[in-house]
């Protein structure tokens, strides 16, 4: 390493180009220097490596041992060098065989992921999708470590430190099964409070959620009979007994087996965000995922 610290990256340049031409009069011109400057690196470079490198010959310089094992590591060296500072490629999804790894919650992957699917598929078939277990306090930590590539996570509450952009805006529906005696029309305050219902609460066991608070500043209460912590299940439960439940309404749009009337009380929604961090700001394949996302939703 500290004789690596001694030693010009242009010097290594230099060596290739004489050992490609053979020649310091051809060298100078493939670099665009004046052959005194060439000749004056040559002789750092014997200098540095100890060894005279090319030598004179009737057909040009001939390279001595050294230089000839030298000759393919260098071509190697210089060529990923190249590639790392040079521009950033375009994305191209047709090509691509990524493998992104995304945060989400069993209600992201229904109205997110699940959307974008058959486009993702057909866009970039070389790529594969990752879906794991949203946990709210890890998605900074996973996001700094490259654990996952994307997160998604309400609005508010979303962990500082990590870039965002807004996906949609929520709302809440009433929802119960599709020949719901009570739900042939929509149900009066009085009416939705003696329904059964059942919520979703993430934490798990929870029976107080934002429709209960929005209830209270009434003076009123309902009757959560179930917690559960699950989206997929609250959607089981409503077509199979006469329970039902507030739930947001992108969930629920595309569920013949449900009845879906407005509420008689206005429950506040709210907004789904897509998070990542920073260090992926500006790859160009996560650019493309990004507004992919954002254009299917």
């Amino acid at each position: 390493m500290s004789n690596l610290r001694r030693l010009d990256l242009n010097l290594l340049v230099t060596l290739d180009a004489l050992l490609a031409e053979r020649n310091v009069t051809r060298a100078a011109q493939r670099l665009n220097f004046s052959q005194p400057a060439v000749s004056v690196q040559l002789a750092k470079l014997r200098e540095f490596f100890g060894d005279p490198l090319l030598l004179p010959g009737p057909r040009g310089m001939q390279p001595t041992a050294r230089a000839e094992a030298l000759r393919e590591p260098l071509r190697l060296a210089l060529e990923a060098v190249h590639g790392a500072v040079s521009p950033t490629k375009p994305f191209n999804p047709a090509d691509a065989s990524h493998t992104w790894r995304i945060a989400a919650t069993d209600y992201a992957e229904s109205t997110i992921v699940l959307p974008i699917l058959s486009g993702l598929r057909s866009q970039a078939p070389g790529t594969r999708l990752a879906v794991v277990e949203m946990v709210p306090t890890r998605i900074a930590k996973q996001a700094e470590q490259g654990e996952i590539d994307l997160a998604f996570h309400t609005t508010e509450g979303s962990p500082p430190g990590l870039r965002r952009r807004t996906l949609f805006k929520e709302r809440y529906v009433l929802a119960g099964r599709v020949d719901h005696p009570r739900l042939k029309r929509r149900p009066t305050l009085a009416q939705f409070c003696q329904l059964e219902h059942v919520m979703v609460s993430p934490d798990g066991g929870g029976f107080l959620g934002v429709t209960d608070e929005v209830l209270a500043g009434a003076g009123r209460t309902r009757i959560v009979a179930l917690s559960v912590p699950h989206f997929l299940f609250v959607r089981s439960v409503l077509a199979s007994t006469d329970m039902v439940a507030m739930l947001p309404a992108r969930l629920v749009r595309d569920s013949p087996e449900l009845k879906i009337v407005e509420p008689p009380v206005e429950v506040p929604g709210y907004e789904m965000s897509m998070l990542w961090h920073e260090r992926l700001h500006r790859d160009p394949a996560h650019r493309w995922l990004r507004e992919f996302i954002a254009a299917a939703v």
